[in-house]
């Protein structure tokens, strides 16, 4: 008896690990290769400017220079969107060469977001704003050990009108250097 259980077993076993038709081939969904279009690495050719309106990109007290590029501090961004525009390339490119000539200096990245949208969301979407100037101006000459981001979300506003033009204002990447922060 025990022989007709084991030999019973066996044959459904047998059975049950019968090999199956190959299934039918799949199409696997292509793969789509894109290029960031907002971050650019090179930086465009410096301009020859005339000696009265002449700055040492290099040096610190060109941050306070109403005339030097160094003097803005803000990056907009459109809305609902983290992507640097090119229009900030020139800008970001002459902080990059400041912080690359002067390694012992720091950088805080203020990311903010306008009023609309849950106080959550604005601080998830200020964050993103940072990181993407933070790695704009790694890109450009920067070390990561100078610059830190952080996000505000809507808590420091530029603007408290409820328009789309003050709306815009408060869409930004504050950069602050040691000292002001």
């Amino acid at each position: 008896m025990r022989a007709l259980i084991s030999l019973s077993a066996v044959t459904l076993l047998l059975a049950a690990c019968g090999s199956q038709p190959p299934a039918p081939e799949q199409n696997p969904a292509g793969v789509e290769s894109r290029t960031p279009s907002g971050i650019q690495v090179e930086t465009p050719p410096v301009k020859e400017v005339k000696p009265e309106a002449a700055f040492d990109p290099n040096s610190i007290a060109a941050l306070k220079d109403p005339r030097s590029p160094l003097s803005k501090r803000s990056v907009y961004f459109d809305y609902d969107s983290y992507v640097v525009k090119d229009e900030f390339q020139t800008l970001l490119g002459a902080h990059g060469k400041l912080l690359a000539a002067n390694p012992r200096l720091k950088m805080l990245i203020q990311g903010n977001a306008d009023e609309r949208g849950s106080r959550e969301y604005n601080l998830a979407l200020g964050q993103k704003r940072a990181d993407a100037v933070r790695k704009a101006l790694t890109l450009l000459g920067a070390r990561e050990d100078q610059l830190e981001a952080v996000s505000l979300g809507e808590e420091k506003p530029a603007c408290s009108d409820g328009t789309e033009d003050c709306w815009g204002k408060n869409r930004r990447g504050d950069m602050l250097y040691s000292g002001e922060f």
